[in-house]
């Protein structure tokens, strides 16, 4: 089962959301969904008074396209490439935070220590300029 029709199985059972419904739904504001509509070339169905009708294959794009960009922290075009399959899977290209974290602070400590190694050295036997 895909992603998108996880999301699916989680929806209210509606055929159609206007986009208010739906903005609620995907947690973000209707404009979003319009926007997302012009760069991921989607086209809801319209109502007979013009309005959109999304359905629940809709919703659950928008909710992939949200996860991706809001908590996996994508841009719209490396969202795009892996909604395409163009892309490595998300999962493989994060990583977990805290271990993230961990690795960053290690970074920064062993920068500071070859900072002061360095500076140590210098002292005892100035390094020639090359200039």
């Amino acid at each position: 089962m895909s992603d998108e029709q996880d999301f699916a199985a989680e929806l209210p059972d509606k055929l159609f959301f206007r986009i208010g419904e739906a903005s609620q739904l995907v947690g973000v504001e209707p404009h979003v969904l319009r926007y997302w509509e012009s760069e991921f070339k989607m086209r809801p169905q319209r109502s007979a008074s013009g309005q959109r009708m999304y359905r629940r294959k809709d919703i659950a794009r928008f909710l992939r396209i949200r996860r991706l960009l809001h908590d996996q922290g994508f841009t719209i075009a490396g969202a795009r490439k892996v909604i395409s399959g163009h892309a490595p899977a998300p999962e493989a290209a994060t990583g977990d935070p805290g271990v993230l974290r961990e690795v960053m602070e290690k970074l920064t400590e062993m920068r500071e220590r070859l900072s002061e190694s360095r500076k140590r050295l210098e002292s005892i036997a100035p390094v020639a300029q090359e200039r």
